[in-house]
């Protein structure tokens, strides 16, 4: 009983303490759908970084005290998956997660979503839950996706997986980063969603490579769309070598006034990352408090 009455008061502090948008926060949904509303808006980098966590990661981070302070002067969103409960008594914004947009406009049109769902992430990748016809046109399928989102009066943010670039450019050379940037998939991207997601979470490893990547694709998506807001990928535990408290903190420190905030993935083994090492809050703990 007092492991839950200690979850609550965690739980009741962050809603208390983080209702208003915090600077570089995400844009704010329009209350209702109408052509002059559905676009992309500009978002200005400044303040404190915002946040996209699943429902797991969030609940793990708020176990931490400092972590908690770090996020009341943020604006939080909170990733849950189709059929998801939200945190409950959280002020964060509530965003629900589709590998696929014929997935994502079955569960708008078909009133699915939680009450008070601010907005859409749309994940394509090169894997089972994206359909094929979409992994191999995911810029056609983004656009369906916006088109239903905005006529619901919700934000679409739109985070292509680097993998993509095995259907898009099978046989390319060279790193698959780079050719994914050479196929000018987030500049395209850029056109439709209202904010991108940059899975780089894959290159945190190498801060120079994550750096350029972050760069790069940044500057293609405003290019495309100079308003549009742009979030960066992060793990504590992504396939391959383990990472360690230095490359998140690192990959932060050097891309921190390119994006609006960042995606910190604690992922958990299973068919959605089978190659997955075992999952690390303690890192996501870590990195957010030497942020803050």
């Amino acid at each position: 009983m007092a492991a839950a009455a200690a979850v609550a008061a965690t739980v009741a502090m962050l809603a208390a303490c983080s209702g208003a948008p915090a600077p570089g926060a995400l844009p704010k949904a329009p209350a209702t759908a109408s052509p002059d509303n559905t676009g992309p808006v500009s978002v200005s980098p400044g303040g404190g970084p915002a946040w996209l966590l699943t429902r797991s990661a969030l609940s793990q981070l708020l176990a931490d005290p400092a972590v908690r302070q770090v996020l009341r002067n943020s604006q939080v969103y909170e990733i849950l998956q189709p059929g998801q409960e939200p945190l409950p008594a959280t002020a964060a914004k509530l965003i629900v997660t589709f590998a696929s947009a014929r997935g994502l406009e079955d569960a708008v049109t078909g009133g699915t979503l939680p009450a008070g769902t601010y907005g859409l992430l749309y994940d394509p990748e090169a894997w089972s839950f994206t359909p094929p016809a979409e992994q191999a046109d995911p810029v056609r399928a983004a656009r369906q996706a916006a088109a239903v989102a905005h006529a619901h009066g919700l934000r679409l943010i739109v985070a292509p997986a680097l993998d993509l670039t095995s259907v898009l450019a099978p046989g390319r050379e060279g790193p698959r980063w780079r050719t994914f940037l050479g196929l000018g998939l987030i500049g395209r991207l850029a056109g439709v969603a209202d904010v991108i997601g940059l899975q780089a979470q894959g290159l945190e490893r190498d801060t120079a490579t994550y750096t350029a990547f972050v760069r790069a694709a940044i500057s293609q998506a405003r290019q495309a769309n100079r308003g549009i807001a742009a979030l960066a990928g992060l793990s504590t535990n992504p396939p391959g070598a383990p990472v360690d408290i230095q490359h998140l903190t690192s990959a932060m420190q050097a891309t921190r006034s390119m994006v609006d905030g960042y995606w910190i993935n604690i992922p958990g083994r299973g068919l959605r990352c089978p190659a997955c090492n075992a999952p690390r809050p303690d890192l996501a703990i870590e990195a957010l408090r030497e942020l803050g």
